[in-house]
């Protein structure tokens, strides 16, 4: 994987996209074709709705971004799997069947997909895996570093156990689904930080990324290991970590292990406050949708170096190889930085973060 200028400020992410009956100049001018204007209608599939970023900002971000950048003539065909594999390969027929002009696809399972990836290339539409890297012959694909996301989360459960840990201490690894190719590459970056240090007393792929199948995990582990030899817990995303500190409530842990997340939820953020769960990994969504958005409209238009410009990175495939990419940067959130991260943002207001039986534990910290 080749990772260049991935650290993109937003600002250099908008380019200027010429009305329509723009031309697609690629050599001298004898090679102009015309391209789609400000009509363009981009095929967005989404995998699930139990991790709320997808509806509450991936989508309507894209939404708004395409609306801006067609001057409000632009559409965005929306349609989301609720994690069933079979049902997003009919929603992706369905845009091809339609004529989308391209598809954004965050795949729920990225084999499964290749063959509708492959039927929409054989009809004409471009595909960019969106978030996870479908295979197939996907012309583009855009994400966080999802490597760095595993570093990120291990370098800081190891700063969580501090420097009298020892290789002795035990660790219970709660990684994504199976399905999902973004749950190897955070494991994989995981262990570069974990391995050797700590000793990995039990690891579970978790089907679906699903809170309650990361609970089962959880309780299982909790009565292999002893609840009270459980020095630290590495979870993937924010949604399986409230299903396994629900599974140590219940075994009544009190003084609860270090848990890792990953999406800056804004329950997991609210736990982080409480002290129930010790960082998250923030990713700017924002930045990945209006990109993602960008990339579309560019492409369908014809528009070679704009489209270029946001794919300056390359990534494999189990099927394809250098495929053009944006790999968007990470940040560790903790206690430490909420304020300047998702309230600076404006992904959440303090209000939201602090309502409740969170006001104390927030002003406790100066979120106030």
């Amino acid at each position: 994987m080749r990772r260049t200028a991935i650290a993109v400020a937003a600002s250099t992410l908008t380019f200027s996209l010429t009305a329509c009956g723009a031309l697609n100049v690629s050599g001298d001018s004898s090679s102009a074709s015309p391209t789609k204007g400000d009509d363009v209608t981009i095929g967005l599939l989404l995998p699930e709705k139990a991790n709320t970023r997808y509806e509450d900002f991936d989508y309507p971000i894209i939404k708004e971004k395409v609306a801006s950048l067609t001057d409000d003539k632009g559409k965005v065909d929306y349609a989301n799997a609720d994690q069933d594999a079979d049902k997003q390969a009919t929603q992706m027929q369905r845009m091809i069947d339609d004529k989308v002009d391209i598809i954004l696809l965050d795949a729920v399972d990225s084999h499964a997909i290749a063959a509708q990836v492959t039927k929409a290339k054989e009809a004409g539409i471009p595909v960019i895996a969106y978030d996870r890297l479908a295979e197939g012959p996907i012309d583009a694909y855009i994400s966080f570093d999802n490597e760095l996301v595993g570093e990120v989360q291990g370098r800081t459960l190891m700063d969580a156990l501090g420097q009298d840990s020892d290789s002795s201490a035990k660790i219970v690894m709660m990684n994504g689904s199976p399905t999902d190719p973004n749950a190897k590459q955070f494991k994989a970056g995981a262990m570069s930080e974990l391995n050797g240090k700590v000793t990995i007393a039990r690891s579970y792929d978790t089907k679906d990324w699903k809170p309650e199948n990361a609970e089962a995990n959880m309780t299982a582990a909790i009565d292999a290991i002893g609840k009270d030899n459980i020095a630290g817990v590495y979870s993937a995303n924010d949604g399986m970590a409230g299903g396994i500190l629900k599974a140590l409530q219940n075994a009544g842990v009190t003084d609860l292990p270090p848990i890792t997340g990953q999406d800056a939820e804004l329950d997991a953020v609210r736990r982080i406050v409480a002290g129930e769960q010790y960082m998250s990994v923030y990713k700017s969504y924002p930045q990945e949708a209006e990109a993602a958005a960008q990339m579309a409209v560019a492409k369908v238009r014809g528009h070679d170096i704009q489209f270029d410009a946001l794919t300056q990175d390359t990534v494999d495939s189990p099927t394809a190889k250098e495929i053009p990419a944006q790999l968007v940067t990470v940040t560790a959130l903790t206690k430490k930085n909420i304020k300047s991260t998702v309230v600076s943002d404006g992904i959440y207001k303090v209000a939201d973060i602090c309502a409740g039986k969170y006001k104390p534990a927030c002003a406790a910290i100066g979120l106030n």
